[in-house]
């Protein structure tokens, strides 16, 4: 069991990355130190990824299960290729697209790379963040990060330093708090191992953006609820992203949704429960009626997913502060930025899906 320590909160300007606060973080790294972080996606938790001791320190501290491999972030292509044996065409092309961005990328690893990192596989996952301090950091720490979204294991990904603070303070060493993040959810995971390129978990480059580079892209049965008995990528077998309250989805045209959706606030409220219920702009207004949740929230606009995905994991969030127990939430087309989301939502509600 490793001692409880003072985490040290480091804020930073995401614009211009302040370099003396950039270098305190990254000499923590160096020394074998966990420090979390801000990518366009979520807050990682990041140490050393040739550092077997040090990455061990990442699963205590978010409890994380030991056969959850890690994804490894890298700030330029040679700290890439010193990572994998083999770097196909197809991940050249995806690349000079994507990176830096939201694209994770499953490849044949190499000798350097420590068993725990890869929770004993002969695939890394690799990616290259879009994030101006997740850059400096790496650079400035002249070694590849292992990385997991910055909570404890199981809980709502982190899209802001004070989220970090409330799971892990007193387990890792620092936190550099670069403000809130813009994407919302983790980075599309693509195996490129496999005989047709294959979505492991959908993310912030969709399933559409990807096909339009490769052709054919398969999306792996667990990415739907079907399981699995060893994880090749983070978040597809263990349940993540849940808060305190328990998640309900409920399915079906806008009408009926929330229709449904009033019943059930009805019917929970007369159990003595507290009701939150997330909401898109089109349907707010629905819920305001008497009987009314005790929380509301609107995610954004059916319109415009990505205002759904970068406020989802914050609204989880703040329905554990408004200490709601039972937390009611529309469900989204899967087309687009909707397959990450509905995954996150799966994953959140324990595949509790309401036909309305």
């Amino acid at each position: 069991m490793l001692k409880l320590k003072r985490t040290k909160y480091i804020k930073i300007d995401p614009r211009v990355p302040e370099l003396h606060k950039i270098r305190l973080a990254a000499r923590i790294l160096q020394r074998g130190g966990v420090v979390a972080f801000p990518t366009e996606t979520v807050y990682g938790l990041g140490a050393n990824a040739l550092d077997s001791r040090a990455v061990k320190r990442i699963f205590w501290a978010k409890g994380r299960p030991q056969d959850n491999p890690l994804i490894v972030h890298v700030a330029n292509l040679p700290m890439l290729q010193a990572l994998t044996t083999h770097l196909p065409p197809q991940a050249l092309l995806l690349i000079q697209r994507f990176w830096p961005g939201p694209l994770t990328l499953v490849l044949p690893k190499s000798e350097v790379v420590p068993p725990e990192v890869t929770a004993g596989l002969n695939t890394i996952a690799i990616r290259m963040p879009a994030h101006p301090v997740a850059l400096a950091l790496i650079k400035a720490a002249r070694l590849p990060v292992a990385a997991p979204s910055a909570n404890l294991s199981g809980r709502p990904s982190p899209t802001t330093g004070h989220h970090v603070l409330r799971d892990l303070r007193g387990k890792i060493d620092a936190v550099v708090d670069g403000g809130p993040t813009y994407v919302g959810v983790e980075s599309t995971v693509l195996d490129l191992t496999s005989p047709v390129p294959t979505i492991l978990r959908p993310g912030g480059i969709t399933k559409e953006q990807l096909e339009e580079v490769l052709g054919e892209v398969a999306v792996d049965p667990a990415v739907l609820g079907e399981g699995m008995s060893r994880p090749k990528a983070p978040g597809m077998k263990y349940t993540h992203y849940a808060p305190e309250g328990e998640v309900y989805l409920v399915a079906g045209d806008l009408p009926r949704m929330v229709r449904r959706i009033r019943e059930m606030v009805e019917t929970f409220k007369r159990k003595g429960l507290r009701v939150a219920v997330l909401a898109t702009v089109e349907t707010a207004s629905s819920y305001l009626k008497e009987p009314r949740p005790d929380y509301l929230e609107v995610l954004g606009s059916r319109e415009d997913l990505s205002q759904i995905a970068a406020r989802l994991f914050a609204a989880l969030r703040n329905c554990d502060r408004q200490r709601a127990e039972v937390i009611l939430v529309e469900t989204f087309p899967e087309e687009g930025l909707g397959l990450a989301i509905m995954n996150r939502l799966r994953k959140a509600a324990g595949y509790r899906v309401i036909q309305a």
